[in-house]
Order: C-alpha cells, then structure tokens, then sequence
C-alpha cells in the first residue's frame, strides 16, 4: 500500500493542526528558503507594507501554506465525494454555469491561490475536462497524485505539444480545462509581461488558448473559512477584452491583471512561497542574488513606478492573525 493512504484515515481537523504546528516551527526559523522566498517575494511586490505588516503577512502565508499542502494530500487520499462535502459555499456560481454554456468552451483559470485540489472534484460534477499534468518528482508520490486525480471525471494529458492539442480539441467542441497559468515556463513558452509591477517571464498557453479558440474565461479559487471548517468557492467573470487580444503580450498581460484581482481578495491564501519572479530580465534570478544587488535592483525598481501607477500589492490587505 503507498504509504500516503495513511492520510485516509486521519481526520482533517488533525491533519490541520499538524500544519499548523509545522507552520509554527517554519516561522521561528527564517534562514529557511521558503521563509528567503516570502520575504523576497514581499520585497518585491509591496514597496509600500511596513516591516511589521510584512513580518505577519508572511506568518500567514506559512501557515495557509502548510494547510493547503496538507488539504491537498488528505483530498487526493479520498473519494471525491469527500472534498466535494468541504464546499460550503460558491460565490456568484452563475459565472461558472455561464461560462460552461459558451459553445466556444471554457477555461478555467485557477491560480495557486488557496486549496485548488479540493476545487477539482466539485468542479468535475459538470463534465469531463481536459487537464494537463506534469509527473511530480518521486515514483511514490507521483503514483499517489495519479490514482488521486483518475479517480476524477477529468482526461489528464501531458504538458507537451500533443496536450495542448488536447485541450485546443476540447474546447473547440465545447468543453472545459483547467489551467494554472502561473508557473514559470521555460522561455520558449512565456512572455516578460508585468506581474504585480514586477516584468517577469509569464506562460502564453492560457493566453494563446483564448485568443485562438475564443473560448469563455473563469476565474476561480477555493478559499478556507477563517474557522477552518470548509472552503467556499469564488468565480471570477474574466471579459477583459484584451484577454483574447491575437497579440500575446497583451492578452498574457490582461490575464495577469486578472490574476492580480484574484489574489488581492486573498492574498495570504497565495502561494507565495513558490520562486514566481525568477526569470526577471536585466536582474535574473533574485532569489540567488547577493543581497546588495537585490536591495539596489528593488530601490530602483519602485524609484521609477512610485510616480506611476503599478500593480504592487498595497496597504489594504487582511491579516489574520495567527499563533
């Protein structure tokens, strides 16, 4: 038996508290890289949050971190029924409903903005998408992930050539996918577009899928209740009409902003822990910069965007409090 079906048997409520207790121990030690990565990360997106307002949006991003992580495996250790009794709530679901009534399609745009695994299995009771996936590392986790989504409606294709003509198929005749379009690509599949004011390298796929099929776009994001007990569901109304724009710098941008809206409702729910600014021209990868070129590159950076607008995160931001 893979040993990760261990997690069908704990219940949530401890799981979570585990998490929880990790994300304790992960805060008191902050020369860990994904404490480096938050605070990099932060430093570059919120020219404008105090230290102090920093320092607790970072204590919540661990611990929704470490949740999301541990809600994610105890989801793919059930049957789908299972996460599909989290959902308490969906918000503005008449978005959803109208984008899946597009003969054009619907792509789903899903950010990693809170527990997106457990959105999987609500979001497959309406048909039978077409989802790329890419094999995680480890023959062991990678077999449990696998067996987790196949128990889904869902037709799961590789992240190559012949997926995306897979996906292009389906939403052609109507039908829906998934797509999490902030991954760093390779640069072969990305543009250097704006993401919260910083130019960094941004994938094309979902942006070319729009503009090539016209398809409807949702945005969606499954969010934690702030007792920890379930998750509600947010769908977005993606009409920019730069989203369709045939020139992919513009429409990949649009999405962008999109996403941007997405994640300020949430923003501690994000996963920011993730190196999303490594391909930043001129500077390369901050997170193996000294910190000098770091400190110097962000000083000049918010020096030439504090007179214009930009899209950094700024002082509204709900903090929650943990510990």
């Amino acid at each position: 038996m893979n040993p990760y079906h261990v997690f069908k048997y704990v219940p949530l409520s401890i799981l979570q508290t585990m998490a929880r207790i990790v994300a304790w121990v992960i805060i008191k030690m902050p020369r860990l890289s994904i404490m480096r990565t938050i605070h990099i990360n932060m430093a570059l997106i919120a020219p404008t949050l105090s230290n102090s307002q920093k320092k607790a949006l970072t204590k919540d991003i661990i611990y929704h971190q470490c949740l999301t992580s541990i809600e994610s495996i105890k989801s793919w250790a059930m049957p789908p029924e299972w996460s599909i009794d989290q959902i308490l709530d969906v918000h503005n679901k008449d978005i959803l409903l109208e984008g899946l009534a597009s003969p054009n399609g619907m792509l789903a745009i899903v950010p990693h903005l809170g527990t997106w695994e457990m959105m999987n299995a609500w979001l497959n009771q309406f048909g039978s998408p077409t989802i790329m996936y890419k094999p995680v590392k480890g023959r062991i986790t990678n077999d449990f992930v696998l067996k987790g989504r196949a128990r889904l409606n869902a037709t799961l294709v590789p992240t190559d050539g012949s997926g995306v003509k897979a996906v292009f198929k389906t939403l052609k005749q109507g039908g829906f996918s998934i797509v999490l379009p902030d991954h760093v690509p390779d640069p072969s599949g990305g543009v250097v577009v704006p993401f919260f004011g910083i130019n960094t390298l941004t994938s094309t796929l979902a942006s070319k899928l729009a503009s090539k099929t016209k398809c409807a776009l949702v945005g969606l994001s499954c969010i934690r209740r702030d007792d920890g007990r379930g998750f509600d569901i947010y769908c977005y109304k993606l009409d920019d009409p730069d989203l369709h724009d045939r020139n992919v710098e513009t429409a990949t941008e649009a999405l962008n902003r999109a996403m941007e809206h997405m994640i300020k409702d949430n923003c501690s729910h994000y996963m920011w822990g993730y190196r999303r600014f490594k391909r930043i021209p001129k500077l390369g990868n901050p997170y193996r910069k000294d910190k000098a070129i770091l400190a110097a590159f962000i000083q000049a950076h918010h020096a030439t965007t504090s007179d214009r607008s930009n899209n950094g995160l700024g002082g509204n931001i709900k903090f929650d409090n943990h510990g």
